[in-house]
């Protein structure tokens, strides 16, 4: 098998929908794994989302394009899972899931607590925002 089938058939055995380039370094050398996430970006299997960030995709309803199979914000909490940072939502999503606000966060927020992130995670006119803990 190939590097490329290689990481195909482990992204589709996979139970994870985001990536880290650095889970597929045991598939080959840097260039050749670099190589085969660039074919399989084009193909539409994968979609970047950051440095280093992929998520797996799904057909587009309304165009039939790629797009991410899950959220934004499960992408980030499951990157920031990978990561080891200890991520949750933010203030104003956390206020409307315990009651204490009607109003609809519009943005996807993360609350970093007190890590160092600067790893921006977008697509397409969405980016996530990063808040610290008080």
């Amino acid at each position: 098998m190939s590097t490329k089938e290689r990481i195909l058939s482990s992204i589709r055995r996979s139970k994870d929908s985001a990536f880290l380039r650095k889970d597929f370094d045991r598939f080959g050398e840097y260039r050749q794994v670099s190589r085969a996430i660039s074919e399989l970006v084009a193909e539409g299997v994968l979609l970047r989302v950051g440095y280093g960030t992929y998520v797996k995709t799904r057909p587009s309803s309304l165009s039939g394009k790629p797009v991410p199979a899950d959220t934004l914000l499960n992408v980030t909490f499951e990157v920031m899972r990978k990561l080891g940072v200890k991520a949750d939502v933010g203030r104003d999503a956390k206020a409307l899931r315990e009651g204490r606000s009607t109003q609809v966060p519009m943005l996807p927020v993360v609350n970093v607590g007190k890590a160092r992130v600067s790893r921006k995670i977008s697509y397409g006119e969405k980016t996530v925002v990063y808040e610290k803990s008080r």
